[in-house]
């Protein structure tokens, strides 16, 4: 008998290390012999614990289980009160289109064979059978952008850096997630840790690289743990190492842990954090496509973007190009998080609106309340109303309305939400974790909390002074930190001027 537990760090949070702990006690006291998976999430976090059991027709789910619950998988599985039938059936997950994530959950996070046997290191083994310029171009066909911020496409950087004349170039992959309302990057970290060293060794390929580095936040020891297993394991099985599957280039991967500094996932701060300095924000140019880690040329991608690319290169461009809308193609992981029935990653293609997530998808508030506003993109991400809920998820349609996808993490907050206070934890959030570089990101945002004090406060003359300092902020901060972070103060003046009192009076 096969049953899966998920380890990934929602679900034992969620108790899953006692269910796992209750599967093995159960079994031994039946005689069944159980082989027990630690598998990564499928993603249904409402539903963590999700125990799984492998039958002829597919893999049963149940949940969310409890120990307590765990007997009745031996005993009377048919009628288990929290059976859930097949779990890729699942409303959920059965509407998702799942490139990036296709593994996560199904297979031993840690397991080479099961890894090759679904589908792992095709994508390097195509790669390696071209000349890096053609891997650059499949790349640049495809249409993938970055998955982490500003949505950069992937191929450009790869083409500059494989130009760049050196000695030495690098790939490093940013992992320092930190966003609130983002969890994909640590999910599939925890569920599929090959995937993210696939796109590694290819991107070296492609533009020439013998070192890579990923940078992991600190608040993450359960995927800090699985990826240096994955990476020893890689190394090992001759993957990567002195030679690509044996046959190509040296790649030697590194796991750097980083301690906790917002700003360090800002690609420039990040290498500096690499680099053994503090972690502050590099004027540009130069890019680090030319002048990176250690002053040579680097390819700096988020851990999404890299998991795409052996999806990208196993089945062509062109297939993951014919996915999105507009200039967003491909597949996108959004992160639903805050006040929904259904919260959990959803992996989908670009053009689903904004309602179809909230009201279709995530169900809807858990506390039945309407919804009032949903921050796509992280702490500087816009906050939208409901009459944004045609909008469709893609770059350019989240930019026209003075947002930004960013990570593709989203919370929800019902009509209770004060959004006064929101736009004003924005300033505060940015005063906090600001490097101090630059004196737009450094003063303003600490000007921006006493004004915004001011203004909620009943001083309608804050208000000029508040969007002033806000456009100030976007046009001369450095880094994202800064230049986004007037993006919910401004939102949430626009479209909830009754919470801001001087706004009202300013109308009448």
């Amino acid at each position: 008998m096969k049953v899966f537990v998920p380890a990934d760090a929602a679900a034992r949070a969620c108790g899953a290390d006692a269910v796992a702990a209750a599967v093995v006690s159960a079994a031994a006291l039946r005689g069944i012999a159980v082989e027990l998976v630690r598998n990564g999430t499928r993603g249904m976090v409402w539903l963590e614990p999700l125990v799984e059991i492998e039958t002829p027709e597919g893999r049963i789910g149940f949940g969310p289980m409890t120990p307590a619950d765990v007997p009745a998988l031996f005993d009377a599985p048919d009628s288990h009160p929290k059976a859930l039938g097949l779990t890729e059936e699942i409303p959920f997950f059965k509407r998702q289109t799942r490139l990036t994530f296709a593994r996560c959950g199904r297979i031993d996070p840690l397991s080479l064979s099961e890894y090759a046997a679904e589908g792992g290191w095709a994508g390097l083994r195509a790669a390696i059978a071209k000349p890096p310029a053609e891997v650059v171009e499949e790349i640049l066909a495809s249409g993938l952008r970055g998955r982490g911020g500003a949505g950069f496409p992937t191929g450009l950087k790869w083409r500059t850096v494989l130009g760049a004349k050196a000695a030495q170039k690098y790939i490093v992959c940013n992992a320092d997630e930190g966003d609130s309302g983002s969890f994909a990057d640590r999910m599939l970290i925890e569920g599929d840790p090959f995937t993210l060293i696939e796109g590694m060794a290819i991107a070296a390929h492609a533009v020439g690289a013998t070192r890579g580095y990923v940078y992991m936040r600190s608040e993450y020891p359960d995927a800090t743990r699985i990826l240096a297993a994955a990476i020893a394991s890689a190394t090992e099985a001759g993957i990567i190492g002195e030679r690509l599957l044996g046959t190509g280039a040296p790649f030697q991967l590194e796991l750097r842990v980083g301690a906790g500094a917002y700003v360090c996932g800002e690609e420039t701060s990040m290498l500096n954090s690499l680099e053994g300095k503090r972690g502050v924000v590099r004027a540009k140019p130069p890019l680090p496509a030319l002048q990176g880690l250690f002053g040579q040329p680097t390819v700096v991608n988020n851990v999404l973007s890299l998991a795409a690319v052996p999806w990208i290169m196993a089945h062509g461009g062109a297939a993951y190009e014919a996915i999105g809308v507009g200039r967003s193609r491909g597949t996108i992981p959004l992160q639903i998080a805050g006040n929904v029935k259904y919260g959990g990653l959803f992996e989908t293609g670009f053009g689903i609106t904004l309602g179809e997530i909230v009201n279709e998808v995530a169900g809807g508030t858990a506390s039945g309340r309407p919804v009032k506003a949903v921050q796509v993109g992280g702490p500087l991400g816009a906050y939208h109303p409901t009459s944004d809920f045609g909008l469709e998820f893609c770059y350019e349609c989240f930019s026209d309305q003075g947002g930004l996808v960013g990570h593709a993490g989203m919370v929800v907050h019902d009509e209770g939400a004060d959004m006064a206070a929101l736009a004003r934890f924005a300033m505060e959030f940015c005063a906090i974790e600001s490097c101090g570089t630059c004196t737009p990101c450094r003063i303003g945002a600490q000007r921006g909390m006493e004004t915004l004090d001011r203004l909620i406060a009943g001083d309608a003359s804050a208000l000029p002074l508040i969007e002033d300092l806000c456009e100030t902020m976007k046009l001369g901060s450095l880094c994202a930190l800064g230049g986004f972070t007037p993006y919910p103060v401004l939102s949430a003046i626009r479209h909830f001027p009754e919470e801001f009192i001087p706004v009202r009076e300013a109308a009448e």
